[in-house]
């Protein structure tokens, strides 16, 4: 990791970590306040300005620190990631998260009280992390009110064994550039969502993802050997194999995650921009 890299460092010209003195130079230096997201989920951007695009989200429970406020902003770190940018202060609450649970379905929604056909209050998304204070029947109480349908929430160290089986069933959810749940994902947003699911860290972005998980694998024009779990590189795009021979990928053509075999993929991309496989990595487990 670059010690520049300004998605992974909270360092500016005015202001960085407290714990970054001495090897990045700044006007002043400041410890961060622990928070945590008290939103679904909430997107996490380059510059505080909602006419920017999106790096990537924060999913409800996440903890960050934070470092500084300006006009309703936070610029903060994220804890599970290391994801730096500039968030909605309105998705954030002080101190840590308490989280004893992990939301293991997709999505799920929370109620006023422990009974379905009550008018929901929110939703939840996939990993989102969980304070649970008390259950009553079918449901799960949450720390900062509501309740959730308790099979959908899991002991916090409690993860999946597969991490495509969860990849999988993100099957047909749009195409989001920064996106991390299922009302959209990008390319490298499924690989960590899945991989955070089986309880592997990941890093975020792409190129990070090539660099940190897994070990190279030889591979030639015929593309054989491949086996369920090896993740595919092109430069700046990442898919999952489900098997020897078909993808899994969120992608810009289909606009949604969608599953093909990787030699029309690869071709596709090819023709369209030039780009071959750049790695292929299999995920040590």
């Amino acid at each position: 990791m670059s010690v520049l890299d300004r998605r992974l460092t909270p360092a500016r010209p005015d202001l960085a970590a407290a714990h970054l003195r001495g090897a990045v130079e700044a006007a002043r230096y400041v410890e961060g306040r622990l928070m945590h997201v008290t939103a679904e989920v909430t997107d996490l951007r380059p510059v505080p300005s909602l006419e920017s695009g999106i790096d990537t989200q924060a999913l409800y429970g996440e903890e960050a620190m934070l470092y500084d406020t300006e006009e309703g902003w936070g610029w903060v770190q994220l804890k599970r990631d290391s994801y730096v940018g500039y968030v909605s202060m309105q998705a954030l609450a002080a101190g840590p998260s308490g989280a004893t649970h992990r939301l293991a379905a997709n999505r799920t929604f929370i109620y006023p009280g422990p009974n379905m056909k009550l008018p929901v209050i929110g939703a939840l998304p996939l990993n989102a992390e969980l304070c649970i204070v008390g259950s009553d029947g079918d449901f799960l109480r949450l720390a900062e009110g509501g309740f959730i349908f308790a099979a959908h929430a899991v002991p916090l160290q409690a993860y999946e064994k597969d991490f495509v089986a969860v990849a999988e069933r993100l099957i047909n959810v749009p195409y989001l550039w920064g996106g991390k749940s299922a009302l959209g994902l990008d390319c490298s947003g499924l690989v960590q969502t899945a991989l955070t699911a089986a309880g592997q860290a990941a890093p975020r972005d792409t190129d990070l993802q090539e660099k940190h998980l897994g070990m190279d694998l030889a591979f030639d024009e015929k593309l054989t050997g491949l086996q369920r779990g090896d993740v595919v590189f092109w430069r700046g795009h990442v898919g999952i194999m489900r098997d020897a021979h078909e993808l899994l990928h969120a992608n810009a053509h289909h606009m949604r995650v969608a599953s093909e075999p990787l030699a029309e993929a690869v071709e596709r991309i090819k023709s369209k921009t030039g780009a071959a496989i750049t790695s292929i990595e299999r995920l040590v487990v």
